[in-house]
């Protein structure tokens, strides 16, 4: 079986208007990210000494999160998120890339963004781990064993990430 690049996807996030984001009631955030993101960004935001007792309203992230300042300078906290959720559009980037002239297996208002996760090792390096449908949707539509290579910044108000994804190819 050959292996080959199928797919890249690259997102970016103003950090300013994703925090107003997370702020609204009711927002779409709440469910977007995984125990398992909400606990890692929160370890590192704490990492860095930034952190205090408020938190982002509409996202549960299980322990508080750094303040911003009246410049509107983002968070510790809602900056790893950002690029976190940078990083799940550009998932969707990749995969679709990857079935260029295909009808998408998932509608976008159908997708559950909370099983596509970015998650660190031990070391802070980032990976993206699928669950639920979208694992299996990928699995159907690229193939098993698919990698996913992702990086992720945040400079200034901007969160970024890019994503490639490696698959098998018929021939």
């Amino acid at each position: 079986m050959t292996v080959a690049v199928r797919g890249v996807g690259v997102d970016t996030v103003d950090i300013g208007a994703f925090a107003a984001s997370l702020a609204e009631p009711g927002t779409r955030f709440t469910t977007a990210f995984s125990p398992t993101e909400r606990r890692q960004c929160r370890e590192r935001a704490e990492a860095r000494g930034a952190v205090h007792d408020a938190q982002p309203a509409g996202v549960e992230v299980s322990g508080p999160r750094s303040s911003s300042s009246s410049s509107g300078r983002s968070t510790h906290l809602v900056r790893h998120l950002a690029a976190r959720w940078a990083a799940k559009e550009a998932v969707v980037k990749a995969w679709s890339a990857a079935l260029y002239g295909s009808v998408p297996p998932i509608s976008p208002d159908l997708l559950v963004w909370s099983e596509i996760e970015t998650v660190c090792d031990a070391w802070g390096r980032p990976a993206v781990r699928l669950g639920g449908e979208a694992a299996r949707q990928v699995a159907a539509t690229v193939g098993e064993g698919v990698r996913w290579h992702v990086s992720l910044s945040h400079d200034g108000d901007a969160a970024l990430a890019f994503v490639v994804l490696e698959g098998p190819v018929a021939g």
